[in-house]
């Protein structure tokens, strides 16, 4: 089982290779689009043109939203960048949460129930945190709490969510709430670590 480890870890260091060529490939390509857009690279040359073909359809659903909104055109790869960044970090994220996750749990087979106890202790706070991330990220981007797909974070939050909001005070118009919870999170899951011996 433990001869497994470097596989995995060559296959995470291998997606993280490609995510991140892929993501300053999009950044290249959403920036010059915006320099085609804000007039910085003529828009009838030929480059300029092809930019726009191939760019174009990838930005156009980013485009539509920022329009209704209120915003311009031209802001649409820019935000389209931001998006690409945004998922990258969240896939490099998620892979490294379900390879640590796998790691854990082999090294917790080979070393016995106590092990395993631990790592599914580690994974339920890792949950924890992913849902607080969630939570955050659904209140600043227009997504229903109630969607199938983020639902289940705001489920698992609420219970400890809600006693914390009546305790720490609002910021102006920012709840840090959740940021406080992550932090307590943290302590917690450390200190029962720290009391099973581990």
């Amino acid at each position: 089982m433990i001869a497994l480890v470097p596989i995995f870890q060559l296959i995470a260091h291998a997606v993280r290779y490609v995510v991140v060529v892929a993501v300053l490939l999009l950044a290249i390509a959403f920036l010059l689009d915006w320099m085609v857009r804000s007039r910085y690279i003529n828009p009838f040359h030929p480059i300029a043109r092809g930019i726009r073909r191939l760019v174009d359809p990838m930005v156009a659903p980013i485009e539509r939203r920022i329009v209704r909104a209120g915003g311009t055109q031209t802001s649409a790869p820019i935000w389209a960048l931001v998006g690409a960044v945004f998922l990258g970090i969240v896939i490099i994220s998620g892979l490294d949460f379900v390879l640590q996750g796998l790691l854990g749990m082999l090294l917790a087979i080979s070393s016995g129930p106590m092990g395993l106890f631990v790592v599914l202790v580690q994974l339920t706070f890792d949950l924890l945190r992913l849902a607080i991330i969630i939570v955050v990220l659904v209140s600043w981007l227009p997504i229903s709490p109630f969607s199938s797909w983020v639902r289940w974070a705001f489920n698992i939050t609420e219970p400890f969510l809600r006693p914390l909001r009546e305790i720490v005070p609002r910021l102006g118009m920012f709840d840090i709430t959740p940021i406080v919870a992550y932090i307590l999170l943290d302590i917690l899951e450390w200190a029962f670590l720290r009391m099973v011996g581990m």
